[in-house]
């Protein structure tokens, strides 16, 4: 039935599309640079004809004969006119000139200024990083996962905490891809930033809807980040200097106009400091981060193209010989750019991805560390297909196959004579797709994408399967050799969008999508830490299951230069997965026996209101939510609040630029406090305090909110450079926000007595960037 539907599918949209015209197609690109335009529009001067640059910049349009000019157009570039021989077929590559006036750059922005309009995908959004570089956070690091916090529907995992929420799912049901490599931690420093240098960053695009079919293995969202490829232009050089980390990126034409490269580089310097300090008065320790990304191309000719990328980073904490951290991601990824005729464009692209964390505790100063490890790998190869029929049509369609490695966790005490090494078996798994999606727009006013994606996941060995009796102790195993399968599970993951455009300025959109995913982490705190676990499904962890219902309208008035709309949701979990309370969780080969399984559900409204362009920008933000998770074994098989769950969540982002020398940000959240689990209360067995614990999650912590703000000062402009100064104020009003609340016993009494603590207090910042060509 399944091949069936598939087969039927391709059938149905190759049958719709027809080649009755012209075709007009090509590249776009930067004049300035080189790099790739992605999201730019080519439409005739009636707006009757027109397509989209592909994320490499490739587009395709088919005319009928006759048409002389067609027009390119992308925020913040000047608006290209080319004229065309209006009978035969024509390859044309565009270069787009940057605007003049930085004034007309906007905050959040899609393929054009009305795409919210125009395309039948509900909750996306694109981010600019210009101007992500001016939205004031902590010590002044320029930050992307902050800044699509201040978006509907995503939620900030809070501060001191590593991940973000997207309306209601856990933080690792995010797909997180940096040049399609999985990023499996994206933060630094426990959460106060981002992996993600935004000097090497060229696009950002996240899903929090229905995301095409090519993306799958998460159930909430997808967050694609594409580096930049580099000047193949001029040699530049550029960086910054900020009060913990500075940062240097090179770009170099290596050969002009068909290859470059670029190097970027960051990295804390907290231990340089330390070192400084006199002997006496200071104890070996170890604290920093480091990013390094790696990019170059090769244009061979005009219809194949070679990129290969590189990322890694690492945090490090060690203080003596007492305690030690660290962790991080190593990605790798190359592609090769195929295009067959002027119709058919084909991405293959081979992926590395790793990630890894150490805990290391010292006992004696005179003997080693005993370590704890864990890690995942990747090995994956994909194919996406782009098939550019006519201006109605728009067909894709690929496959990807993907190897999975996992160290759930072993001790290496081999440095310690008192201590054995425990390990628990590797799991190993292939997990494979085949998808396919077509864009329809059969009438002027009604755009359609629809589409399925067929994910499999095969559980292999080596490895050993426990059966558990009802109080999860292990009665049997079995042991299956290398590559032997152990289980196969198979989902199909149909979706579809549809936009009905009222007129120019109004148009209505619902959307439903099933996704699984059979990666899990596995996580006793509210938000992801390194030390957590990733998981895969096996024989007794089934896939987490999501089905989504979402539908929006949306406005545009004043020329587009204001945005607004309102969107409801519903999503359905099924095989949420949570610890049994008093879980063992370290380094346990019983692990699968500590786990339940249950359902959830979230359900929403979103409001969004923007301004796109002028010299005042930015948006306000508004969700109003509900999250909730259920199991047989916790809270008497009721429904409770998920932990992230928040009724409110607000935010205002503006942004003013009153000329080329000043720019002024600021922001401010609210959000209602996580749901947290309290004693409700004591009682004492022999002679001893025990706490009382009623429902899952049935209290409040305080409710979170923040100002900050900051002023960006541009020096001169000189001939090969320019540079400027940015002055950040982080919780502007001294907010003394809750972290933590813990009980603590009243001196000389059976009182107990609530203490709240408070991470930061106002915190200034400032920092130095610059460019030079």
């Amino acid at each position: 039935m399944k091949k069936f539907l598939i087969t039927y599918l391709l059938f149905h949209i190759i049958s719709t599309i027809s080649a009755q015209t012209i075709t007009i197609s090509g590249t776009v690109s930067d004049a300035e640079t080189g790099e790739a335009v992605a999201g730019a529009v080519i439409r005739s001067e009636n707006k009757q004809y027109g397509t989209a640059s592909n994320s490499y910049g490739f587009y395709s349009v088919n005319i009928p004969a006759g048409i002389k000019k067609l027009y390119c157009n992308s925020i913040g570039y000047k608006e290209f006119v080319f004229e065309i021989n209006g009978s035969k077929n024509q390859t044309i590559n565009i270069e787009l000139l940057s605007q003049d006036k930085e004034l007309e750059e906007v905050t959040v922005t899609g393929k054009s200024a009305d795409k919210n309009i125009q395309s039948a995908e509900t909750g996306v959004n694109t981010l600019n990083t210009k101007d992500t570089k001016l939205i004031p956070v902590i010590f002044g690091e320029q930050d992307i996962l902050k800044t699509i916090q201040l978006l509907p529907g995503i939620k900030s995992a809070g501060e001191g905490g590593s991940g973000f929420f997207v309306r209601g799912g856990g933080a690792d049901e995010n797909l997180i891809l940096l040049d399609e490599a999985s990023v499996y931690n994206a933060s630094h420093l426990m959460g106060f930033f981002s992996v993600f240098n935004s000097d090497a960053v060229r696009n950002v695009k996240i899903y929090k809807g229905t995301a095409p079919a090519q993306y799958g293995g998460r159930l909430s969202s997808v967050l694609d980040i594409q580096t930049k490829e580099g000047n193949n232009k001029k040699f530049s050089i550029s960086g910054g200097i900020g009060l913990i980390s500075s940062r240097l990126t090179t770009e170099i034409p290596v050969v002009k106009n068909k290859s470059s490269l670029i190097i970027s580089g960051r990295r804390t310097y907290a231990d340089i400091f330390s070192a400084l300090l006199p002997k006496d008065n200071k104890h070996d320790v170890e604290l920093y981060f480091y990013d390094l990304n790696v990019k170059t191309n090769l244009k061979i000719n005009n219809k194949n193209r070679i990129f290969l990328s590189g990322y890694t980073g690492r945090d490090v904490f060690g203080f003596d010989n007492l305690m030690s951290m660290n962790w991080g991601n190593i990605t790798g990824t190359a592609r090769w750019n195929k295009l067959f005729g002027n119709k058919l464009f084909l991405n293959t692209s081979l992926i590395y991805s790793k990630y890894d964390y150490m805990f290391g505790v010292g006992f004696f100063t005179d003997e080693g560390t005993v370590k704890l490890n864990s890690s995942v790998k990747d090995f994956r190869l994909k194919e996406d297909f782009q098939y550019f029929g006519d201006n109605k049509n728009l067909l894709r369609f690929g496959i990807s196959s993907e190897y999975h490695v996992f160290l759930p966790g072993e001790v290496d005490a081999s440095e310690v004579e008192y201590f054995n090494d425990i390990k628990t078996e590797n799991k190993y798994a292939f997990e494979n797709a085949l998808y396919v999606s077509h864009e329809y727009e059969p009438l002027n006013s009604l755009k359609i994408i629809y589409g399925c994606r067929l994910s499999g996941f095969a559980v292999s060995g080596p490895g050993t399967v426990y059966e558990f009796d009802s109080q999860g102790e292990p009665v049997d195993s079995v042991f299956y050799k290398k590559n032997e399968i152990i289980k196969t599970y198979k989902n199909l993951e149909p979706r579809i969008s549809l936009n009905y455009r009222i007129n120019r300025q109004n148009a209505v959109k619902a959307t439903y999508t099933r996704n699984s995913q059979y990666i899990h982490l596995l996580s006793n705190s509210t938000s992801s830490t390194p030390a957590d676990v990733w998981y895969p499904t096996t024989k007794l962890v089934p896939p987490g299951i999501s089905d989504l219902f979402s539908a929006g309208y949306y406005k545009n008035f004043k020329d587009n230069m204001f945005e607004v709309s309102a969107e409801l949701y519903y999503k359905d979990l099924k095989n949420v997965i949570d610890y049994k309370n008093g879980a063992n969780v370290m380094v346990n080969k019983y692990l699968e026996a500590e786990l339940v399984f249950g359902t959830g559900r979230s359900y929403g409204v979103e409001l969004y209101a923007k301004k796109q362009y002028g010299k005042f920008t930015g948006w306000i933000s508004y969700t109003l939510s509900k999250t909730e998770r259920k199991f047989d074994e916790i809270n008497n098989g009721e429904y409770f609040p998920a932990r992230h769950d928040r009724t409110h969540d607000f935010s205002i982002t503006a942004i003013y630029k009153p000329g080329n020398r000043w720019s002024f940000a600021a922001t401010w959240v609210y959000y209602t406090g996580d749901a947290v689990t309290f004693p409700s209360g004591r009682y004492i067995v022999d002679g001893r305090i025990v706490m009382l614990y009623t429902e899952r999650n049935g209290y409040r912590m305080p409710d979170y909110h923040r100002g900050d703000i900051s002023v960006t000062y541009y020096n001169k402009k000189k001939k090969h450079g320019k540079s400027s100064w940015n002055l950040s104020v982080y919780n502007i009003y001294a907010r003394k926000n809750a972290y933590q609340i813990s009980f603590e016993r009243v001196e000389n009494s059976t009182q107990f007595q609530a203490v709240r603590l408070s991470l930061f207090s106002i915190i200034p910042s400032v920092s130095y960037s610059f460019k030079f060509n």
